[in-house]
């Protein structure tokens, strides 16, 4: 479902700190369990590409 899940990238769009990622979570599960296993997948990934960046930018500034 495009749909659902270009809505739980937004969502995740708006990073906050982990208990709000995780409240936004469990009110999303409540309703739709769909939309909440977007929601969490879409968390994932642009935590994994934060994280893979700052990787890239030390080995950068390392070499």
């Amino acid at each position: 479902m495009r749909v659902v899940e270009e809505l739980a990238d937004n969502l995740a769009n708006e990073l906050g700190n982990d208990d709000i990622i995780y409240e936004t979570a469990k009110v999303l599960v409540a309703t739709s369990s769909t939309m909440e296993e977007a929601y969490m997948t879409s968390i994932r990934v642009r935590l994994a590409e934060r994280r893979a960046r700052r990787f890239l930018e030390e080995k950068a500034q390392g070499s």
